[in-house]
């Protein structure tokens, strides 16, 4: 007998809120630092934005670091926390209401790899365009951020610990990502997936309402 679908699991950046990476490369190369690219990427990251990113550092711990790598001790904190943000967009509307509807026929978990810095600019992006910073909070039953949950994707160990809180059979759920490597990690904990290579979430759940 097919199990079925009772839960969507769905990442953030690039799915729900649009994001573009390269706008706070741009934004870092505008402050004089052109080399930016070769400590940040977003396919590899190094093991400062992984620490950064599961909460074993602060976001003020980050910003020490990356004037030391960067080789520029002065640059102030809201210089680096807005170039930092600038990847940072939208939440457009026809989003929401697509949460709302997959929300009367399904248990919606949000799992991000995100950071401490970044949570809290989404959230004033949110309470800005919507008047609610916790809006997330209302369209999903439940979100999961990865500097507060303490293990970030791609790691196959952070789904397994989301379907242990939530008391899920993998075989429930489906995950969406527009990131390939995220979407390996949630096979190999038993989740079907669906990789969003053009971030059309409307689209990859079409066949869900």
């Amino acid at each position: 007998m097919e199990t079925r679908i009772s839960t969507l699991l769905i990442d953030l950046g690039g799915v729900i809120l649009n994001i573009d990476y390269h706008l706070t490369i741009d934004a870092f190369k505008r402050i004089g630092i052109s080399d930016f690219e070769s400590v940040y990427s977003q396919a590899k990251q190094g093991k400062v934005f992984d620490d950064l990113e599961t909460g074993k550092i602060s976001g003020k711990e980050f910003k020490s670091y990356l004037r030391k790598a960067l080789n520029q001790p002065d640059i102030s904190d809201l210089t680096l926390d807005n170039a930092w943000n600038k990847m940072l967009l939208d939440l457009p509307e026809e989003r929401i209401t697509l949460l709302k509807r997959l929300k009367k026929k399904y248990k919606l978990l949000l799992f991000s790899n995100t950071n401490e810095i970044h949570y809290e600019k989404f959230r004033s992006i949110l309470k800005a365009s919507y008047g609610n910073e916790n809006l997330l909070e209302t369209l999903f039953d439940t979100t999961y951020y990865s500097h507060i949950l303490g293990v970030r994707k791609p790691h196959k160990e952070s789904f397994k610990k989301i379907l242990e809180l939530e008391s899920l059979d993998p075989g429930e759920v489906i995950f969406f990502d527009d990131s390939i490597q995220h979407i390996h990690g949630a096979i190999e904990a038993g989740i079907s997936s669906r990789h969003l290579i053009d971030n059309d979430i409307i689209a990859a759940t079409k066949d869900l309402i």
